[in-house]
């Protein structure tokens, strides 16, 4: 099959709850992308409009200008900007090679426009994260 791996983005909490057939239905939308040492796959505050889940390499994480943990094999970033395109929270440097899965808002959204069981459930987890930040807030 084409695209990504559904055994690795069934570690991805945006998907965790989705069936098997609605994974491989979003797996078939990544595409291969790769970055060589030094590259900037993402820019913070610059706009996103993609999601990476990591297959090989190493990158760094930086918030204003602050090194922040770094992702390796399995980590992914770009969640957000998958469904809303907004400014890019972090800086994402390839520290070596990097190969990554990269789906796209204009592939995604198609999809989830299509597909009420998929878009309930991404609806349901972004719930889940703005109901956990909320708690944060409070406490």
């Amino acid at each position: 099959m084409a695209g990504a791996p559904p055994d690795a983005m069934r570690r991805v909490p945006l998907f965790a709850e989705l069936s098997e057939g609605e994974l491989e239905q979003v797996a078939r939308l990544f595409k291969q992308r790769t970055f060589t040492a030094g590259e900037t796959v993402a820019r913070e505050g610059s706009g996103g409009a993609a999601f990476y889940l990591i297959e090989s390499g190493k990158a760094s994480v930086s918030v204003a200008g602050q090194q922040r943990a770094g992702l390796g094999p399995g980590d992914y970033f770009g969640e957000i900007a998958l469904i809303d395109e907004g400014a890019r929270s972090a800086t994402i440097t390839a520290d070596d090679d990097l190969r990554c899965y990269g789906l796209t808002y204009w592939d995604f959204r198609p999809l989830v426009q299509e597909n009420a069981a998929i878009c309930w459930k991404l609806l349901q987890f972004m719930v889940g994260r703005l109901r956990a930040a909320e708690a944060r807030e409070v406490a």
